[in-house]
């Protein structure tokens, strides 16, 4: 699930070429075809081509092989303690630490330097404490670096510093300025390679901590808790879905599409400064366990989201209580204050760059996704600079369900009000 995504090519003519970035095959000429299908390749699928002799090719299948419930076939060969069956509590939470362990320790494979992003969240600071932990285990020499940004009184670097003080990394903060992660827009959409609206606000801040790490320090991998709110419920609106089954159904199609939202950001934003990426709850043997788990488990409890994740970390003292139960923060809401966040300044940035006759056209001008929002238009527009007519790479917005929203951030969300008034 970690794994750099896979783009195709096809040329008109039917010759055939692959890339691990979109951007490789826009810009490949072929001298007998003025235009390139370009495609995402669907993760967990292979396909199988008709290699002619002339070396054109043609699709003959495309075959699923793996699917995100899935234990995988090396699960015979792993060396994890002895997992107990059944559903009782005690027993599940005891094999979650147990596979979560395993997957932070399997992701220590390295020569280079191993270094963290804290939020201050519960995904970030349960990984950062493991990770420690297991540093420290295999005698590595050098301490943990772990790493938050965030803006002037943001939630994020609060909450990141006492995290950091309980576990003992040696803590950095990176601060930028609206003007700053305003500045960043053009290259962080030419990195994404996406338009999609709630991805390029997340990403800003990944981007320039990512830029800070490789510039200022000798850290090359880095570990982050990505994938963990797909798997474990952890959106506000979970909070919303009608039924445990429902919420289970909505937690495997996020862990679908992550190749188009979550994980693009945090691999595309941290490609672009050369740095590799480890995260371990998309860890297959964890997350194919955590959804065999009965439906009920996995869903909400007590107003609290991931709480069977919280409640499996209670004993161990890894990070402290009030992080533990930290309500969910948006990372493009975090970065900034509750008085004046990310979205909202990007909102007032662009509405002196798009006008309302450019909105009026949105449609005639672009048919496909149509920006419903100035800042959607905005984002479209740099995307169709960069990429032009490559608009179907994203399928559609991510967006809350179960709830009438018009914005993807967390904040415009009534459970987040009640939980930052609290």
């Amino acid at each position: 699930m970690e794994s750099d995504p896979l783009f195709k090519a096809m040329t008109e003519d039917g010759f055939l070429a692959v890339c691990s970035e979109a951007k490789g095959l826009v810009t490949l000429k072929h001298s007998t075809t003025p235009f390139l299908k370009v495609e995402p390749f669907l993760p967990g699928h292979y396909e199988v081509l008709d290699l002619k002799p002339n070396g054109k090719v043609a699709s003959v299948e495309m075959v699923k092989y793996h699917h995100c419930r899935d234990e995988p076939l090396h699960a015979l060969y792993d060396n994890v303690d002895k997992l107990f069956p059944g559903f009782e509590i005690e027993t599940v939470k005891n094999n979650l630490r147990i596979l979560f362990n395993n997957a932070v320790k399997k992701r220590l494979m390295t020569d280079r330097r191993i270094g963290c992003l804290l939020s201050g969240g519960l995904d970030s600071s349960l990984v950062a404490a493991t990770l420690l932990k297991q540093l420290k285990e295999a005698q590595v020499q050098y301490p943990l670096q772990t790493f938050a940004i965030g803006m002037e009184d943001s939630p994020d670097l609060l909450a990141a510093r006492k995290v950091a003080n309980h576990i003992g990394s040696e803590h950095y903060e990176v601060l930028f300025n609206s003007e700053e992660g305003i500045q960043a827009l053009d290259e962080v959409i030419f990195s994404l390679e996406t338009y999609d609206i709630t991805t390029v606000r997340a990403s800003v801040g990944m981007y320039l901590i990512s830029k800070y790490i490789r510039k200022n320090t000798d850290n090359v991998v880095i570990f982050s808790g990505e994938g963990s709110d797909e798997l474990t419920q952890g959106y506000i609106y979970f909070h919303k879905a009608p039924s445990p089954e429902e919420a289970e159904e909505e937690s495997e199609r996020l862990l679908r599409e992550l190749y188009l939202f979550d994980v693009l950001r945090a691999d595309r934003t941290t490609a672009a400064h050369g740095l590799d990426l480890r995260v371990p709850f998309l860890d297959h043997r964890f997350s194919s366990y955590y959804l065999s788990l009965p439906p009920e488990m996995r869903t909400p409890k007590n107003g609290i989201e991931k709480h069977l994740l919280r409640e499996t970390s209670e004993e161990s003292n890894l990070i402290p209580k009030e992080i533990l139960w930290r309500p969910k923060e948006a990372f493009s809401d975090g970065v900034t204050s509750v008085k004046n966040s990310w979205f909202k300044i990007l909102q007032e940035y662009v509405e002196h760059q798009v006008d309302d006759a450019m909105m009026a056209n949105a449609a005639q001008k672009f048919p496909f996704n149509t920006p419903k929002t100035k800042e959607g238009y905005y984002y479209r527009q740099i995307f169709e600079r960069h990429y032009p007519g490559r608009a179907d790479w994203l399928s559609h917005y991510w967006m809350p369900k179960w709830i009438n929203a018009t914005d993807p951030s967390a904040r415009t969300l009534t459970h987040y009000k009640s939980a930052a008034k609290a």
